[in-house]
C-alpha cells in the first residue's frame, strides 16, 4: 500500500473521530439549555421543567427524544478501542451508553398525571416504566464517567520535556467524571431534603455541562497547537 494513501487515510479517521466526539459534547451541553431557552418563549407553551426528563410530557418531546436518539446513535457507532479490561474498553462503553441514551428517550419518565392516552413506547402509566427510565438513566450517567476517567485518560504522550500543566487533558476528564457522578448522586439526597423544584434539572444540566466539555476536549474543540494546546495536550506543535 502506498505510504502517502495509509497515512492520509489515517489522518481522515482521526479527524473523524474528533468531529464525532465534538458532535456529542455540543450535543450534551446544548439539550438542557435549548429546552429551557424555549420553555421562557410563549410560543412554544411550555414552562420550565422539574427534570430534563419531564419535557418528554411537553411540546418540546420531540427535540428531548430527538437529541437523545441523536446521541445515541454517535455513540453506538462511535467505534473506540477494545479492551479485555471492561473499564478501559471504549467500544463495549460506548456502545451501553448509547443504548441507554435509546431507553432514556423510549422509556419516559412517570407523568406527572395519567391522561387517556400515554405517548411512549409503552402506553402505560404504570410506575414501574418511571423506575425503568431512571435505571436508564443512571446507568448511562455512570458509564460516560467510566469512560472519562477510565478511558479517556488513557493514550497520552510521554514528552518528558513538557511539564504536566494544571490544565493538562487527563486532569479534565478525571475531574468531569467525578463531577457527573456526584451531580448524578446529588439528585435523589436533595429530593429528600430540599423543597428546590428544580434541584434535578439543575444536577441533570450540571452533569450534562461536564460530560459535554469532557468530549469537547477529547474531540480538542479548542485545537491542539501553541501554547494552549501543549498545556492541555502535552504535546509538541
Amino acid at each position: 500500500m502506498n505510504t502517502t494513501a495509509k497515512s492520509s487515510t489515517s489522518e481522515v479517521d482521526v479527524k473523524t473521530f474528533r468531529r464525532i466526539r465534538k458532535a456529542i459534547g455540543i450535543l450534551g451541553i446544548s439539550l438542557p439549555i435549548v429546552l429551557v431557552v424555549l420553555s421562557w418563549i410563549t410560543f412554544f407553551d411550555t414552562k420550565v421543567q422539574p427534570s430534563i426528563s419531564n419535557y418528554y410530557y411537553t411540546n418540546l418531546r420531540e427535540l428531548f427524544t430527538g437529541v437523545l436518539c441523536a446521541v445515541g446513535l454517535f455513540l453506538i457507532r462511535y467505534q473506540g478501542t477494545k479492551s479485555k479490561n471492561f473499564w478501559k474498553n471504549d467500544c463495549l462503553l460506548t456502545n451501553i451508553a448509547g443504548y441507554m441514551a435509546f431507553g432514556i428517550a423510549l422509556f419516559p419518565t412517570s407523568p406527572n398525571e395519567c391522561t387517556d392516552k400515554i405517548y411512549s413506547l409503552i402506553p402505560s402509566c404504570n410506575s414501574l416504566l418511571g423506575i425503568l427510565h431512571y435505571g436508564f438513566a443512571a446507568t448511562f450517567f455512570i458509564i460516560i464517567a467510566v469512560i472519562s476517567i477510565s478511558v479517556f485518560t488513557i493514550g497520552q504522550k510521554e514528552n518528558k520535556d513538557i511539564p504536566i500543566s494544571i490544565i493538562n487533558e487527563n486532569y479534565i476528564y478525571i475531574t468531569c467524571g467525578i463531577l457527573i457522578l456526584l451531580f448524578i448522586l446529588l439528585i435523589p439526597i436533595f429530593a429528600f431534603v430540599s423543597n428546590f423544584v428544580y434541584a434535578t434539572l439543575l444536577f441533570e444540566t450540571l452533569a450534562l455541562f461536564s460530560f459535554g466539555i469532557s468530549w469537547l476536549i477529547k474531540g480538542r474543540l479548542l485545537g491542539d497547537k501553541g501554547k494552549l494546546g501543549k498545556k492541555i495536550y502535552r504535546e509538541h506543535n
